[in-house]
């Protein structure tokens, strides 16, 4: 693991010298990785595209006076489910906005129809449907959420994620990109992390480049994300997502990183972090994603052959026997894997109930064994 100092002096470089920094990283990923890259096949569940923030790039949330403002149902949800499982995915990954019903009377009124008075509530019960029903395993992306929250949810996901996007306060002044949302300051993100790290739940984290932030800001990004993961040990994968400009959103006209700024930022992560964090970069994001495995990553994070990326949209899932190709052409095979990776199944107590391992087990083919099993967890 790299220095502050030395992080900091890979903002500018170019030509041989990017090269010989994507070299690096690569070799240190080989090194712990081997000759494998992975990616997860799952189903998008949007359980509800409204959100209490207006983040200046987002175009997944609809204001209550959108006739598209809504909550998926229950059938919904299974349906999606079920039309995934079919297509042998083995992740179910809910994405919401975060706590709509404290902002919109439209939310509350949505979920008072469904029985419920909170997101949170109604995203607990949805993933149990589908744990009960269904063979995929929910990852939930719910925002920042406090240790209780994230407590009563660690029972029905196999594992939890949240971007952090960027630790500068810089980002929620008026103009910017985080301004008017209560949900992205840098403190109740790098709680969530932490309070995830408390609670040993396998937990996905990331940075979003191109948004305002300077390179010193991406630095400082990473190494908190580090230090939360050598205190619990619970970070599995860290992604680097470029910024891409929407129509119709406050940011439409600001500038995207460049390939070279992508490739240049993911070796600085894989330097940065420890060599068993997983670099992950979506590969629908960037025409050229097959440089990205030069630049150290080992993951391309969650692939559907069902449902579009409702957070890019405009942006299609490549396939994934192209994905496998653009692997094979470097000299690397393309595995899929869970959304829980191996060691925090294998090798780590306390990360899910008796249920969940069951689940997992079923999946893999193993026996489920007591390092698996959380005390106190839900009955296989």
């Amino acid at each position: 693991m790299i220095s502050v100092s030395e992080a900091m002096s890979y903002e500018f470089v170019t030509g041989p010298d990017l090269y010989s920094l994507c070299q690096q990283a690569a070799q240190l990923r080989d090194a712990h990785w081997g000759k494998q890259l992975t990616y997860s096949k799952k189903v998008f569940i949007p359980l509800t595209n409204m959100c209490r923030d207006a983040c200046g790039y987002c175009t997944f949330v609809k204001g209550p006076d959108s006739p598209h403002a809504n909550y998926m149902t229950p059938s919904q949800v299974l349906k999606t489910a079920f039309e995934g499982e079919q297509l042998d995915c083995k992740e179910a990954l809910f994405s919401l906005g975060e706590r709509p019903e404290e902002r919109h009377q439209k939310a509350r009124e949505l979920l008072t129809a469904l029985g419920y008075d909170s997101t949170l509530a109604y995203l607990h019960d949805q993933c149990e449907n589908v744990l009960s029903n269904t063979s995929l395993l929910p990852h939930v992306n719910a925002g920042a959420l406090s240790y209780d929250e994230l407590k009563h949810l660690k029972p029905v996901a196999a594992s939890m994620g949240m971007m952090l996007e960027n630790v500068s306060n810089d980002l929620l002044k008026k103009g910017q990109a985080h301004y008017s949302c209560p949900d992205k300051t840098p403190k109740r993100r790098l709680d969530t992390i932490e309070q995830a790290g408390k609670l040993d739940i396998a937990f996905t984290t990331g940075i979003l480049i191109g948004i305002g932030e300077t390179w010193q800001d991406r630095v400082n990004s990473l190494i908190a994300i580090r230090d939360r993961h050598l205190s619990y040990g619970h970070i599995q994968e860290v992604i680097i997502q470029n910024f891409r400009a929407k129509e119709g959103t406050t940011m439409a006209g600001c500038q995207e990183p460049d390939l070279d700024d992508m490739k240049r930022t993911i070796a600085m992560a894989r330097l940065i972090l420890p060599a068993e964090i997983s670099i992950q970069a979506p590969p629908n994001l960037e025409r050229e994603y097959g440089c990205y495995i030069g630049a150290g990553i080992n993951d391309f994070g969650g692939i559907s052959p069902l449902t579009k990326d409702f957070i890019n949209p405009e942006r299609a899932w490549p396939q994934i026997s192209s994905v496998a190709q653009a692997c094979e052409g470097l000299g690397y095979s393309l595995a899929e894997r869970l959304t829980i990776y191996e060691r925090f199944y294998q090798q780590k107590e306390g990360y899910l109930t008796t249920h969940l391992a069951h689940k997992i087990a079923l999946l893999t083919g193993q026996a489920a064994h007591s390092t698996y099993v959380q005390s106190g967890g839900v009955p296989a």
